[in-house]
C-alpha cells in the first residue's frame, strides 16, 4: 500500500505543477485564470484517477481478470463526467473553445499516462 500512496503523492505533485504551468500560461496569454472550472477539472481528474487505481489494484491483488475492464470502465466514467459536468458549461455559448477543451483534457491525459505507467509497472512486477 505504501507504493500506492507514494504514486498518488507523485500524481498529485505532477498535477500541481501542471496546474501551476497551466495558470501561468493563461496569465501570459491574458486569459481568465479561474473560468472554465479549472480547479474542478484538476480535482475531479485526481479523485477519479485515485478511485480507479485502487479498484484496479484491488482486483489485481485478488487475481481477478476484471482489472482491465475496470480500468476501461473508469475511463468511460471520466468521459461521462466530462459530458455531464463540463461540456454543458463549455458549450453554453454555443461552441467549445480550445482553452475549455484543454482545461479538462490536460489533467485527464496526465492522469491517464501516469496511471497506465504505474499499473503496467505493478503488473510487470507481479509476473517476476
Amino acid at each position: 500500500m505504501n507504493a500506492n500512496l507514494k504514486f498518488l503523492g507523485t500524481l498529485l505533485a505532477v498535477l500541481a505543477v501542471t496546474f501551476g504551468i497551466h495558470v501561468l500560461a493563461l496569465d501570459a496569454a491574458q486569459k481568465p485564470l479561474w473560468e472554465h472550472k479549472i480547479v474542478l477539472a484538476y480535482a475531479v481528474n485526481f479523485v477519479l484517477a485515485a478511485i480507479i487505481l485502487f479498484l484496479v489494484l484491488k482486483n489485481i491483488k485478488s487475481g481477478s481478470a476484471q482489472a482491465g475492464f475496470i480500468f476501461f470502465g473508469g475511463s468511460l466514467l471520466k468521459f461521462l463526467v466530462f459530458f455531464l459536468v463540463f461540456q454543458p458549461v463549455y458549450k453554453a455559448d454555443g461552441e467549445m473553445q480550445t482553452i475549455e477543451f484543454a482545461t479538462f483534457f490536460l489533467p485527464y491525459a496526465i492522469c491517464l499516462v501516469l496511471e497506465v505507467f504505474y499499473l503496467s509497472k505493478v503488473l510487470n512486477n507481479q509476473s517476476s
